[in-house]
Formats: C-alpha cells, sequence, structure tokens
C-alpha cells in the first residue's frame, strides 16, 4: 500500500496545516531536491570540459540526468534534450523542424492545448506561410478523433496534441493519435506536461516523435525536457552556437550553458520518485483520493470534464453560479488550502468552447491524503453555503 505518510516526512513544506491542491501549476519539493541544488553549488560549480574533480563531477550530473529521464519517458539517454521549460523547449524544436516546412504545409493541434503547443505553431505559421488547424472536442470533453482523422491530409507534417489536459484532466489516447498522425505521414508532437506526474509514460509504446514535460510538475526543479525520436531529430540542422558539440543527439538544441544545479535536482527527483515506487505506485494512491474528492462535491458543483476518475487525471475544473471563483479561492486560502482561480488557465481554445467564466482548479497529487481531501470538501461546501445564503 502507498505509504502517504513516509513520502510526506521527505518534504518540510507539510510541517504546518496548509493543504496544496495546486498541482497543476506546480508542485511541493522534497527536502533532497532542494539538498542536491545545494550540493551542485558546493561540489560541482563551474562548467564542463575542465581537467579537474569539479567539471567531471558536473559532467557526471549531465550524464546521470539523461540516463534518469531517459528512463522516466521509456527513451534512450541520447534522444534527452534540457531546457527552460516546456514552452522554451517547444519554441525551441518547433522552429528548428520549421526549416524542413514548405508554404502552405499543415500544423494540426487540438482545443484540448495548452497555448504552449499551440502558439508556436501559430507563430511558425506567420513565418512560414503555413496553416495550423484545429481539432475540437466532444460534449464530453474527450477529443473528437473522427474530426482529426477527417483533418488529416497528404500536407499534414506535424499533429501537436496533449496527453492530458491542463485545465479538465480530461486525457487523450496518445496512441491513436500517434498512429493518425503517422499514418498521414506526418510526426506526432506530445504535450505531456499534465500526464507525466500523474500516469507512466513510454514513448516508444505510443510511438511519439516528439514528448515534452515538466519537472517540476513532479516535484523537480522548473525544467523543461523533450524526448525526440533519434531517426527525426538527427535529420534536424539545429539553432547553435558552432563549436557547440553534436553528441548526443538531443544535446543539439541545448543552447548555452546547462542549469547544472537544476540537472542536479533532476537527479534527485528521479531518485526520489524511485524510493516511493515510482510513478506506476502513486496511480491507485492519486485514484483513490480523486474519488474521495468527486464524490463529496456540493451537489450544486458545475464539474467540467468526466465526473469519474475514467479518462482523466487528478486535475479538476468547477465553478458554482453566482458566486466568483476569485473569490472562493482567497476564502479557501484563508482557511488552509492552496486552489487556484483563473480564466482560460493557457487553453483557450477550451476556454472559448466551455464558457466557464471564471473556475477554480483543483490539483491532486500523490502527497495529499485522505483527511486533507475530506477537509477540502468540507471547507469548500460551507463556503459555497454561505456565499448562496
Amino acid at each position: 500500500m502507498f505509504d502517504v505518510d513516509a513520502v510526506r516526512a521527505r518534504f518540510s513544506a507539510f510541517e504546518g496545516d496548509f493543504a496544496f491542491f495546486d498541482a497543476p501549476g506546480g508542485t511541493q519539493v522534497p527536502d533532497e531536491v532542494a539538498a542536491a541544488v545545494a550540493w551542485n553549488y558546493r561540489e560541482a560549480s563551474g562548467n564542463l570540459g575542465a581537467p579537474y574533480d569539479t567539471s567531471q563531477r558536473i559532467e557526471s550530473v549531465v550524464d546521470e540526468a539523461r540516463e534518469k529521464s531517459a528512463v522516466f519517458l521509456g527513451a534512450s539517454s541520447e534522444e534527452i534534450t534540457f531546457g527552460a521549460n516546456m514552452t522554451s523547449l517547444n519554441f525551441t524544436l518547433s522552429r528548428t523542424v520549421g526549416r524542413t516546412l514548405s508554404p502552405k504545409d499543415e500544423i494540426v493541434v487540438t482545443a484540448l492545448d495548452h497555448d504552449a503547443n499551440v502558439a508556436p505553431w501559430l507563430e511558425l505559421a506567420r513565418d512560414k506561410d503555413l496553416v495550423v488547424r484545429q481539432v475540437g472536442i466532444l460534449d464530453d470533453t474527450t477529443l473528437d478523433y473522427a474530426e482529426l482523422e477527417g483533418l488529416l491530409n497528404s500536407r499534414t507534417r506535424v499533429v501537436a496534441f496533449p496527453y492530458a489536459s491542463n485545465a479538465l484532466g480530461t486525457t487523450v489516447d496518445a496512441g491513436r493519435v500517434c498512429q493518425l498522425a503517422h499514418e498521414a505521414g506526418a510526426l506526432a508532437w506530445v504535450d505531456a506536461v499534465q500526464y507525466a506526474p500523474h500516469l507512466p509514460i513510454d514513448v516508444k509504446a505510443i510511438d511519439a516523435d516528439v514528448l515534452l514535460c515538466s519537472s517540476y510538475k513532479f516535484c523537480g526543479p522548473h525544467l523543461g525536457i523533450a524526448y525526440g525520436r533519434r531517426e527525426v531529430i538527427e535529420s534536424w540542422r539545429p539553432y547553435k552556437a558552432r563549436p557547440s558539440g553534436d553528441r548526443p543527439v538531443g544535446h543539439r538544441f541545448e543552447t548555452g550553458t546547462l542549469p547544472y544545479e537544476l540537472l542536479s535536482a533532476l537527479v534527485a527527483t528521479f531518485d526520489y520518485l524511485d524510493a516511493i515506487g515510482g510513478v506506476e505506485q502513486v496511480v491507485a494512491w492519486e485514484r483513490t483520493l480523486g474519488e474521495r474528492f468527486l464524490a463529496e462535491l456540493p451537489e450544486d458543483t458545475r464539474l467540467y470534464g468526466s465526473p469519474s476518475m475514467e479518462g482523466r487525471v487528478p486535475t479538476f475544473l468547477l465553478n458554482y453560479e453566482g458566486i466568483p471563483s476569485a473569490e472562493l479561492s482567497v476564502a479557501l486560502a484563508k482557511e488552509g488550502f492552496g486552489v487556484w482561480s483563473g480564466d482560460n488557465y493557457y487553453a483557450l481554445a477550451l476556454y472559448d468552447r466551455l464558457s466557464w467564466n471564471d473556475a477554480l482548479r483543483v490539483g491532486i497529487a500523490h502527497y495529499n491524503t485522505l483527511e486533507e481531501v475530506g477537509r477540502l470538501n468540507e471547507t469548500l461546501s460551507a463556503l459555497v453555503r454561505r456565499a448562496r445564503a
């Protein structure tokens, strides 16, 4: 059984009574991850390429970060690229693949996407005279696969889609989309930022060409991680300084000096996840927490997305008619709960489609407890009753 008490003992952030339900925006960090940053500055500060211990420690950190990232994603270490964040990496990689595209080539995005997997393609389309098409969603907020299939044609070059919605938690059948993309001769380009903290990833199993995620969503540092299928990214000409190395192949897309202190923290993050049993071990626990949360919501809750834990990760968007979510989030914060309120959550097409005005986003992480979920539901219900009165 998942030992959540043992997990929480590794976090100084949980010494008080405040309950964090803001995982979609960023998780709390175990002490060992923070300690790894300090270790790097003490023992491995400098740069690669020098013939002494400090530099060689940096090299070991970079190599280990690639190897552990590859295991996490089911890839080869040579296929890993690091960047400041997922958005920056996506602009870099989309701009790079743009060198292979011609006017009137087509890019497909979806209404479920975070703008970090839409804006790079829109900007590229403006510069290269490309066409960007958007796949809609069905009434249950799942991707419209039939519409996707109908949009694909001989000019489609990239199908960009989210593994899970950052706003609703709705998941996508990535293997199905990748197959459709490849049948059309296009690249399958996956935003896994919200999926990676909650469910295992195997890039080879889903047959992705590019997949991106952010380690600060799974108890790590603010760092972007990208996988690129070797056969694909080897054919691209990167934007880079000329003396910068070409091996491993993923390194070709890393501009400038890497943040070695964050790579040390990333290594510690993967060690932490291994110590608690890996993402595979948190799935059942997060499902239990999510089911409890859904079962005890106030009766007049407007929940967007799946009403159960089927077809979703534990990210929930909800609101209450006539009660501003901004007021509820402030009231919840005063009662000791960290919950977001906002409008589009960077999911612009989804916001236009569902018109939720403003809404609460509640995100569960593996370090949350049943007791916290129960208290959140009780407090939310009381606040809603008070507002109604």
